[in-house]
């Protein structure tokens, strides 16, 4: 037998906790997760992160295929899949960062993601993954094997693009006739998601640009080098739509935090009294004070005026 077979065959056999609500469903989803991921091409190399692309697609596919009454936990799957054994041997492990150990089950889907460097397959299952051919018979098999009745409504949502994703994304991004609304009860790993996307679309929506000092810093990775910050913070006001956010480089997100710079009903920097640098320097702050900062292309992305007064009465020192 092939060891795509036999994988085939071991996908068909997960081991899953009995609960008083049935078997878990919770490594089935995960692994359709990682398949989806490497289906968009998200995926680079063997290095699983816990990170807004996999801990959404968990979500949206848990919420697509369970209809049983499961929390839907990532971190459960994404530890316990450990356990997984083929031929005998182990084909996923957990990496540490430096001066960690992940040695038990961590529920937190932070905490695991501060401690836990990515996740991995042994060589030999990755590359497996890596042929489309041979992640289609693998969806297959999880499909048929724990979700038979929710298969073809699964393969139609994702044709359709009305997933959990877009729609978050384009509440978050404050988009015009937006159906979604987020659940009263989210859990943290929505909140991790939320987080994650509103890291990604503020940069995003202003070009990669600093707001206030038009530096607009990016690698060829692709990777912005432009901080995503709150107006309110998260932690007040649960927000992270795109109008509660400004696109600020590291020192002024820092200065704005601690309320040394605030920004103006007419969308003006505002230095605080308090602020103390050497203004010989050619890059110091105050030299920006009455500058207007570029806004977003579309005016329903623009900040939030009544965010920017809360900061101003809140944090702003004057």
């Amino acid at each position: 037998m092939s060891l795509l077979n036999q994988f085939i065959d071991k996908l068909s056999r997960l081991k899953r906790a009995n609960t008083i609500y049935g078997k878990a469903p919770h490594k089935p989803v995960l692994l359709l997760s990682i398949i989806e991921l490497f289906d968009k091409g998200v995926v680079e190399n063997n290095r699983f992160y816990i990170n807004t692309d996999l801990v959404g697609a968990f979500l949206e596919n848990w919420r697509l295929l369970v209809d049983t009454t499961h929390s839907a936990d990532f971190t459960q799957p994404f530890y316990y899949l450990q356990s997984e054994k083929i031929n005998g041997l182990l084909f996923w492990f957990l990496q540490p960062k430096p001066g960690c150990q992940v040695n038990a089950y961590i529920r937190s889907v932070n905490v695991l993601s501060n401690v836990l460097d990515y996740g991995y397959f042994s060589d030999n299952i990755y590359l497996l993954f890596t042929d489309a051919a041979a992640r289609s018979m693998m969806r297959l098999a999880l499909l048929n094997t724990y979700f038979p009745q929710r298969k073809a409504a699964f393969v139609q949502a994702k044709q359709s693009g009305n997933s959990y994703i877009n729609n978050l994304e384009n509440y978050l991004l404050n988009e015009p006739d937006v159906p979604y609304q987020p659940a009263t009860a989210e859990t943290e790993e929505d909140d991790f998601v939320r987080g994650g996307l509103f890291k990604k679309l503020v940069p995003k929506v202003y070009n990669n640009t600093c707001c206030i000092t038009g530096m607009r810093l990016q690698s060829s990775y692709g990777h912005s080098f432009i901080d995503a910050c709150h107006i309110i913070p998260f932690a007040v006001s649960h927000n992270d739509k795109v109008t509660n956010g400004l696109a600020l480089c590291p020192n002024l997100h820092r200065a704005f935090d601690r309320g040394l710079v605030a920004i103006s009903n007419n969308y003006r920097v505002i230095i605080s009294p308090h602020l103390i640098e050497s203004e010989e320097h050619p890059y110091n702050i105050k030299q920006l004070k009455g500058v207007e900062i570029a806004l977003p292309q579309d005016k329903w992305h623009y900040p939030n005026l009544e965010s920017l007064e809360w900061h101003r009465d809140k944090v702003f020192k004057g």
